[in-house]
């Protein structure tokens, strides 16, 4: 049976944070035992870490990463990167912003032998416009730069085989910025088996 973590960033979430580790962690029903939802928190100013202790108590597969950078980028490398070293087979990406919805994770799970990568594509955004503008712009840039065509380059909503993450992982250094724009991309320039799939994609629950 195949393990998976389910790893997150977070930075002052404690208007979400509780509500989306419920919500994330019903996902590792039915997975592997060494199956894990761990959250990188470091540098938060509010009570999320607080938050995030004492959910420990009644989910007992819930690990924090205490020891990363403030920056979101860092804190996903160090997640990737603790997921490899903890010998999961997938690794999923999300936030801990409460944007993305759990519902929509089995779809992805039920394709992962058919794809090493598995992107969400937010064909409709709710956190505005401009930020859809932005998306749009790096993508453009994505392919004049690497000739790739991809929808959706930095989505909290991915789902890949650690394998094929550790083949690209140390491409960058611990502090980078864009890690998850730069990992879309190397599946889609090697030609590794990926799919864009559409999700959804809410404005922020709190915060």
């Amino acid at each position: 049976m195949d393990s998976l973590y389910v790893v997150m960033p977070a930075y002052n979430e404690e208007a979400n944070i509780k509500e989306t580790v419920k919500a994330w962690y019903r996902i590792l029903d039915g997975k592997n035992d060494s199956s894990r939802l761990v959250v990188a928190d470091s540098g938060s100013k509010d009570a999320t870490h607080e938050i995030l202790v004492a959910l420990q108590r009644d989910y007992p597969k819930l690990e924090i990463l205490e020891n990363t950078d403030r920056q979101h980028g860092p804190k996903v490398i160090a997640l990737y990167d603790y997921a490899i070293k903890n010998g999961a087979d997938y690794i999923f990406q999300t936030d801990s912003d409460g944007q993305t919805n759990p519902a929509e994770f089995e779809n992805f799970w039920n394709m992962r032998k058919d794809f090493d990568g598995i992107f969400g594509n937010r064909t409709k955004r709710g956190d505005g416009q401009a930020r859809a503008f932005v998306e749009h712009v790096v993508c453009f840039l994505l392919w004049l730069y690497f000739g790739v065509k991809i929808p959706d380059a930095n989505a909290p909503f991915r789902l890949m085989k650690t394998e094929i993450v550790k083949k690209y992982l140390y491409k960058m250094v611990s502090d980078y910025n864009l890690p998850n724009i730069m990992m879309t991309t190397y599946f889609a320039y090697y030609n590794e088996r990926h799919k864009f799939v559409p999700i959804s994609f809410t404005n922020r629950k709190g915060g």
